[in-house]
Order: structure tokens, then sequence, then C-alpha cells
């Protein structure tokens, strides 16, 4: 005898960055501890980051055959409105074999047609928005959608009914856990008689920011800071050669929660997912706005925190030549270093993941 389904259908859509992608996951994994029956099903693109991560963490995935639109003319975009009404297609089929109750889009060109999809087969429609100026997918969803659940309050400006929206931050990742610095330090072989400078830029890295730390690790050194060095998969070979005892290279961080923990002060880029955690563990942080990025968002994501004194924002055409002197006006200033710490905190909203994951839930009840 075949057992009737689950109410608990979940759909997630949203991809191409982790930025994109890990806030759904952290909703996901909520989901699937409240409710361990419930069925759960990704879409994204396979190329992209989506296609490796989620299989690995035990979610269904299914892939669709869509590309963003590039703002730079190339052969490609000849290609978008054929990947587009592919996309729909197939994401249309998608829909109406699992039959999700609840859809939860959160950005990035995948989410868009999956998301259109599941408003036509009737699921409720939850928007997540990590970036302070909203993308371009979620404010042309946003009329199918129940809630938007945004990250910063100088989002709202950009949506046109407020009633769908909710200051509920980023969702970030249960293993994001403090631990004491003594032990932190220890993992990466560092003392706690120095001062701890983590520089991230990203899986792949940025390269201005690697270009920057390069020309300033003699100083560091003769200052006594110690570094903890995330110079991206892109950038590794170029740095690793400045690898010692106080300067640990890597290509990528696998433990954040322990790079966080060994921390005085973070040097990054501004993205949404980076700027949760900061703020979630009260990180005090140099930040680095990428000038390559949609619609300039990451300036409006860091802009955000600098007006409430959480953070500090130094241009990217500014590093080489400021970089330093940044660094060593805010790494040894106990006071600078508390305030950043306090106001960063004041700003978290650590439990978005679990008010997300409960509003679906009731809404998969409700229908």
């Amino acid at each position: 005898m075949k057992l009737p389904r689950t109410p608990y259908r979940f759909l997630f859509a949203g991809g191409g960055t982790g930025g994109h992608l890990f806030p759904a996951i952290a909703v996901a994994e909520k989901i699937r501890v409240m409710i361990p029956e419930a069925e759960i099903l990704f879409i994204g693109t396979k190329s992209k980051i989506e296609g490796g991560v989620v299989p690995r963490l035990g979610f269904e995935f299914k892939s669709i055959w869509i590309k963003g639109f590039s703002r730079k003319i190339n052969l490609e975009n000849i290609l978008f409105p054929l990947k587009l009404l592919v996309s729909i297609i197939q994401s249309i089929f998608i829909n109406l074999k699992f039959k999700p109750k609840v859809a939860i889009g959160s950005g990035g060109y995948v989410s868009g047609p999956a998301i259109f999809s599941s408003s036509l087969m009737g699921a409720k429609i939850i928007l997540l928005e990590q970036n302070s100026y909203p993308g371009v997918t979620t404010r042309l969803l946003e009329k199918f959608a129940q809630e938007v659940h945004i990250s910063f309050e100088d989002s709202k400006k950009y949506f046109r009914n407020f009633n769908k929206l909710f200051l509920t931050g980023n969702p970030i990742r249960s293993n994001l856990v403090q631990t004491k610095k003594d032990d932190a330090l220890k993992e990466f072989g560092l003392s706690p008689l120095y001062k701890t400078l983590l520089i991230i830029g990203g899986s792949l890295g940025a390269g201005s920011i690697n270009e920057a730390v390069a020309g300033s690790i003699k100083i560091f050194e003769e200052k006594g800071i110690q570094i903890i060095w995330q110079t991206g998969q892109n950038y590794f070979d170029q740095n690793k050669n400045l690898a010692s005892d106080f300067i640990k290279v890597m290509p990528f961080i696998d433990k954040m929660n322990l790079a966080y923990s060994a921390s005085d002060l973070l040097l990054a880029r501004a993205g949404a997912t980076t700027i949760s955690e900061l703020l979630a563990l009260g990180i005090p942080s140099i930040l680095v706005p990428s000038p390559n990025v949609a619609e300039n968002h990451q300036y409006y994501n860091a802009i955000a925190l600098v007006k409430n004194n959480a953070a500090v924002l130094l241009e990217d055409k500014s590093l080489y030549n400021s970089l330093a002197d940044e660094i060593l006006s805010i790494i040894f200033n106990q006071d600078k270093l508390k305030q950043l710490r306090q106001n960063a905190l004041a700003l978290a909203k650590p439990d978005a993941a679990e008010v997300i994951a409960k509003n679906a839930i009731k809404f998969a009840q409700a229908v």
C-alpha cells in the first residue's frame, strides 16, 4: 500500500553564488530538524556552486538550463530568451511532479523561473533578500510572494508592498559557533600574544585585496600582526611563498567559525553572507566592496553597517595606498574594536533561519 505524501513539501531555488545558496540551505536544514519527514527539493544549475554542495548535504537536487543576462555584450546573451523559456518549461514539469506546498527563493537568476513556476502551481512563496540593494530577480518575483524577508532596513524603499516585508536578517549556517580564542589560535598554529588579522575575499579570491596584502606583509610582521589569509583558489599559488609561522596562507578556510574566533579584525569583501556572519559573531571589520558585482550591491551592504558604526569602509581603489594605515589604526585600538564589536552584535539577527523555517512550516500546514 502506497503511503500518502507528507504535506510538508518545500522547494528551494537560488544559487549561482554562495551568497544566494547558503541562506537557503540554512533554512532547509532548520526545516529538516523541525520536521524530519519533510520533503525538500532544490532547483539550481549543475555548473554552479549549488550543483556540488546541495547533493553533498543530502538534499534532492534538480537542474535547469538557465544563465543570467550578462551586462556586457556577448554572444551568450543571444541565447538568453531561449534558455529562459526552456528553464520555465523545465521548472513547470519539476513543480508538477513535486507539488510543493511552499517555495522559497533566495535570489540569483535560477530562482526566477523556478519560483514563478511554483506560484503557477499554487504554492505559497517566500523570498529571501540578502543584500541592502535587492536583486532584480527578487524585485520581479515580489508580486507572487506572500512574504519577503530582508536583511537591511534600507531595503524597504525598493519594494512596492511593505505589508509583505519582514526585517528578519540573513539566515546563517548552524555550525557557525564561536569558540575560545586561544583554542582557535592553536588550530592555526598562532600565538595569543599577538593581534590577529583575518583576510577573506571569497572562495575564488579577490585580486586587489591579495595584491594590497602582499605589498604590506613586511609592515604587518614588523608591527607584530599575525595573519590568517584566505587567498582564494585563483590566487593561492602566487602568494603561498609568503607563508611563515606568523602568516598562515591557504586557498580556502573550511572551519570559518575557528577563523572568526581567532581574529581581532577582519578584512573582507562586503558580500551578504560575510556580513551576516560577522554581525552574528560581533567581528570588528574593514569592508572592501567589490566594484565588479551587479548593481554595486556590496557597497550598499557596507554602507548599511558604516551608518551604524558597525564596520569600517575602505574603497577598492584606495586599497594599495591605505590598507596598512587603516589596519594599524584599528587593530591596536581597543576602544575602536570594542565599539565595532558591540555595534555589530546590536545589528545581528542570528535566529533568521529559524524564523523563516517556522513561517514556511505554517504555510505548509495551512494549504
